[in-house]
């Protein structure tokens, strides 16, 4: 085999090895999780988490056109648990690509020098219909549906659905779950409108 292609099975093998590393067996995930088995969903994860990795350090990411979206942190309406800062990049809105994630959500808190922490990856869409009683376009990502529809978290922001990544935080509710009932915002931070049900 050349060495070209062989080196491109190698690499892809190595990041399908490392995506199943990353996801214990279903039956110890807490949450939503893709199954171990998809290839293509643990090829995607792989490089989702390859592609954004570089994102830790909060420069690249404001770097490569992710805009700080105000100042809030989002609190859930349900119950316990928050998102931290969302960084959007409104170029990916409506991605559906592993490598192309629209908005990548840092911590309330700062490092000694001044920077948030990576935690999210999220990927958002727009609601075809904008009827929250409807979800005949859901897509789906690493064998997961999308959460929703619901309303936009801000001014502007239509009906949607999202897909959050935890791969840079613990979330004891699950890795693919929305909210993480470890975190809690600042006490001045806002609660975003409540869909009709959970998210």
């Amino acid at each position: 085999m050349p060495a070209r292609p062989l080196k491109a099975v190698l690499t892809c093998a190595a990041a399908a090895s490392l995506a199943l590393a990353a996801v214990p067996a279903a039956h110890a995930v807490d949450g939503p999780a893709p199954d171990p088995r998809n290839r293509q969903a643990m090829l995607d994860l792989a490089t989702a988490m390859a592609v954004t990795a570089k994102y830790v350090d909060e420069r690249e990411a404001i770097k490569d056109g992710y805009v700080p979206h105000g100042q809030e942190c989002m609190t859930n309406p349900f119950g316990v648990g928050s998102m931290g800062y969302h960084y959007v990049k409104q170029a990916y809105w409506g991605s559906l690509d592993p490598s192309k994630p629209t908005a990548l959500l840092y911590s309330t808190e700062k490092d000694e020098h001044g920077r948030r922490k990576l935690q999210t990856v999220e990927w958002m869409a727009t609601d075809g219909d904008q009827d929250l009683k409807t979800s005949n376009d859901r897509p789906s990502m690493f064998g997961l549906p999308f959460d929703g529809p619901m309303p936009g978290h801000w001014p502007g922001m239509p009906k949607h659905y999202d897909l959050h990544l935890w791969a840079y935080e613990k979330n004891p509710a699950g890795r693919f779950h929305n909210w993480n009932p470890a975190l809690t915002c600042p006490k001045n931070s806002t609660t975003p409108a409540a869909p009709p049900h959970p998210h």
